[in-house]
């Protein structure tokens, strides 16, 4: 999305519309992270090729939902993929949750069973990471334009610095004969 008047973006898309919009790119995502978890499980413990996989992507996700769920006009930043995180790591909490129940209870589950019990739990999970990062991490004011988030990609805060007068912004008062405020 491209900046308009001064530096502003287009007011974020309504929440029908960020819905749509998140079960694409969240949904796309996650279905290929469905898949890539049994594969990487493989090689190490379940539990722990969920939190790999949850961890890309999540990365991804924040991003495209920067970009194009919420509609910002710019990358997410370090403050919004860190508070992204918190939703992502209840989101692996309730996956991983899911499928150690399903273990416990059918020892024996197949792996269609298993994709289930997990797309089910990632359903629900993303309902909740919607909500979370419509409403806190990318809710900017929702005042109709989204402001532009200052040094947002820097880790140490996101204030702007102090505005500066140019140098010869007095010029050409000066001349018209009116004094320059000191």
């Amino acid at each position: 999305m491209g900046k308009v008047d001064g530096g502003r973006v287009p007011a974020a898309p309504g929440p029908l519309a960020s819905f749509v919009r998140f079960v694409l790119c969240g949904g796309g995502v996650g279905l290929l992270a469905s898949a890539a978890v049994p594969t990487v499980a493989e090689v190490m413990p379940w539990t722990m090729a969920n939190a790999l996989i949850t961890v890309v992507s999540t990365l991804l996700c924040t991003e495209l939902h920067a970009l194009i769920t919420f509609g910002t006009g710019r990358p997410a930043g370090w403050r919004r993929h860190l508070q992204s995180a918190g939703s992502a790591t209840a989101s692996y909490a309730v996956t991983t949750a899911a499928v150690l129940i399903l273990h416990a209870v059918q020892p024996t589950a197949g792996g269609l069973l298993e994709q289930a019990v997990y797309l089910g739990a990632a359903g629900l999970a993303g309902i909740g990471r919607f909500l979370v990062l419509r409403l806190f991490v990318f809710a900017d004011g929702r005042t109709g334009t989204t402001e532009p988030e200052a040094n947002s990609r820097m880790p140490w805060g996101s204030h702007p610095a102090p505005a500066l007068p140019h140098p010869h912004a007095d010029r050409g008062r000066e001349r018209a004969g009116r004094p320059v405020p000191a």
